[in-house]
C-alpha cells in the first residue's frame, strides 16, 4: 500500500465543491478523467455501499465509512463489479478520503488515496486530471 495525496485550491465555498464532488449531475463530468461515462448508485450515507459503474455495468464498489457533509468523506474500496455482479477483493486498507478545508481563498481540496501498489500509477495519472475538472466545474457555477 502507498498513501497518495493530491491537493488543489478552489476559489469557492466547500458547499459548492461538495456539490460538484457528490451529485450525479457533476460526478460524471469530473470522473470522466478516470473512465468516461461513469456514474454512481447509492446515497453517500455512512455504512452504505456506493457503486461506481460504467456504461457496461462494470466498475467498483465502496463502503462509506465517514460522511461529514461539506468537510470529509472516506470510503473503503471493497471490490469490482463485473456485469453488475459484486466481486469482493479483500483490499484491506485501500481507501479514498476527500477533505474540504475552508480558507481565505475558498476551499483547499485534499484527496488521500491509500492505494494498492498496482494502482499507484493510475491514480497519479488520473487524479490531477480529475482535480482540474473539479476546480473548473466548481468555479464556473
Amino acid at each position: 500500500m502507498k498513501l497518495l495525496e493530491f491537493t488543489t485550491q478552489i476559489s469557492v465555498t466547500p458547499e459548492k465543491v461538495w456539490n460538484v464532488l457528490f451529485t450525479q449531475d457533476y460526478y460524471g463530468k469530473w470522473s470522466s478523467a478516470m473512465n468516461p461515462g461513469t456514474y454512481f448508485e447509492g446515497n453517500w450515507e455512512e455504512v452504505s455501499i456506493m457503486k461506481f459503474l460504467d456504461q457496461k455495468n462494470n466498475g467498483m464498489y465502496n463502503l462509506v465509512e465517514i460522511n461529514k457533509e461539506n468537510q470529509l468523506l472516506r470510503m473503503k474500496h471493497l471490490g469490482w463489479i463485473m456485469d453488475g455482479e459484486l466481486s469482493p477483493q479483500g483490499w484491506e486498507d485501500s481507501t479514498v478520503t476527500y477533505i474540504l478545508e475552508p480558507d481565505d481563498n475558498g476551499t483547499l481540496l485534499k484527496v488521500e488515496v491509500n492505494s494498492l501498489d498496482e494502482f499507484v500509477e493510475f491514480f497519479n495519472t488520473k487524479y490531477p486530471q480529475n482535480f482540474e475538472l473539479i476546480k473548473n466545474l466548481s468555479e464556473s457555477e
